[in-house]
């Protein structure tokens, strides 16, 4: 495994998943965004929380920003939407997701389980956060790291 959550993807990587994002976003007014991180040593939740609060993904117009959380070292992650999602979604919407991710990641096979959370994550947006014309990106669709990482 690679020493640095910054270069756990190579450079070929990052940009499939960023065009992964991109083409998610293509079709919904909702957001999302690839968070990694070296380790996370309390709350997987709690954490990307902090992190979906520190990137501003709760400043979305419709509250619609979904966080796709990674702690490499720590072998952790997590999927964070916002107010407007839960309102819409039931409770245990993302544990589908979620379990997909983990049978790609458990094989080391890390860019095709984002790539399908993201797509995935994208259709399931579409439903509710339809793409609309005057639709703004409101969050940047490369991948962001820790400080330190």
């Amino acid at each position: 495994m690679s020493t640095s959550a910054r270069d756990f993807f190579t450079s070929k990587e990052q940009e499939d998943i960023r065009q992964a994002i991109m083409a998610a976003e293509n079709e919904t007014s909702g957001e999302i965004r690839v968070h990694i991180e070296n380790t996370c040593t309390g709350d997987v939740l709690d954490r990307a929380a902090y992190v979906f609060k520190q990137l501003g993904m709760n400043k979305t117009s419709q509250r619609n920003g979904v966080l796709i959380y990674l702690a490499i070292k720590t072998r952790r992650f997590a999927i964070i939407g916002d107010h407007g999602i839960h309102r819409v979604v039931p409770e245990n919407f993302w544990d589908g997701i979620k379990a997909r991710m983990f049978l790609h990641f458990r094989e080391n096979r890390f860019k095709e389980g984002l790539i399908e959370a993201i797509s995935e994550t994208g259709n399931h947006l579409k439903k509710h956060f339809p793409y609309k014309k005057d639709d703004v990106n409101e969050l940047p669709d490369d991948l962001s790291f820790g400080k330190d990482e």
